[in-house]
């Protein structure tokens, strides 16, 4: 009986191994982090069996699909403006099935921020200025709804540059006392010139100086998911560029509308501007 106890304790050991790998390896996998709320990302899995990607689509757009093991899962960007209840996906099989599978999205009520602005053209544009502020918009728009079929999901994200998590996402705005649209993106407090640098890699979609966003690169990760960088004091890549990881394309400024050096990242999911810290590991959110 007591020869027989190291051979169970190496089966124990083993068997506790293997779920410590089991859960690594589930982990390490390139998802967001859940969070069924407006401005988060609902992390879907579909009740289709199917050797092929189904086409999902949610509010007629086209939402990320990736493969985890022998299931489907659709990675979709909730908008800001979202109702609470239930929301429901368009799926579609290869060999032309017609689904619909529902999710539910919870309340969430966001802060609100006050800022001065200085420069009160960027609060109250002149009359020039809007036939540029309409033609940026367009611009903007397309960079973020675009598509590019990719199989894999983009690697697990690193922060874009070293700094201060200084606005949330979702914060309801008041520039100058007027309330204007809830904050985008995630804005981190950085000094003018420190390097940013590309969360996953991807290519540069397009950059551009607009008149509320100031120098800003585009970059697409694939199937819908784009980010957004703004009010950069240079710009080190052009549209095509492949980047990738870790690599340097520009660096924090003050361009335009700002109180000061900071970077605004911006996450766009199925053409939606999602919460940024959910695609970073959440030892960096804290």
């Amino acid at each position: 009986m007591i020869a027989k106890q190291p051979k169970i304790f190496i089966r124990l050991c083993c068997l506790f191994l293997s779920i410590l790998l089991s859960a690594f390896v589930t982990n390490s996998y390139a998802l967001p982090q859940h969070s069924a709320v407006p401005g988060g990302v609902a992390v879907v899995p579909l009740k289709v069996k199917t050797t092929r990607t189904p086409t999902v689509h949610y509010r007629q757009r086209r939402v990320m699909v990736i493969a985890e093991k022998d299931q489907w899962l659709a990675v979709v960007g909730i908008p800001l403006t979202a109702k609470r209840g239930q929301h429901r996906l368009l799926i579609k099989t290869f060999d032309g099935r017609n689904l619909k599978q529902a999710f539910n999205v919870k309340p969430k009520k966001y802060a609100s921020q006050r800022l001065t602005i200085k420069n009160k053209r960027k609060v109250n544009p002149y009359a020039k200025d809007l036939d540029r502020i309409r033609s940026d918009k367009k611009t903007i728009v397309s960079a973020l709804s675009h598509w590019s079929d990719k199989k894999k999901a983009p690697d697990n994200f690193i922060q874009p540059v070293d700094g201060i998590f200084s606005s949330p996402f979702g914060l309801r705005r008041f520039f100058n006392d007027q309330p204007r649209k809830p904050h985008s993106g995630l804005d981190i407090a950085a000094s003018e010139g420190t390097a940013i640098v590309a969360p996953a890699d991807g290519t540069i979609v397009n950059t551009g100086d607009y008149f509320f966003n100031g120098n800003t690169v585009f970059i697409d990760h694939g199937q819908g998911l784009i980010t957004m960088y703004c009010h950069m004091s240079r710009i080190d890549v052009k549209p095509g560029d492949k980047v990738k990881q870790g690599k340097t394309f520009g660096a924090v400024g003050q361009t335009g509308r700002v109180t000061g050096a900071h970077l605004h990242w911006g996450v766009s999911l199925n053409n939606v501007r999602v919460d940024p810290t959910l695609f970073l590991p959440t030892a960096l959110t804290k």
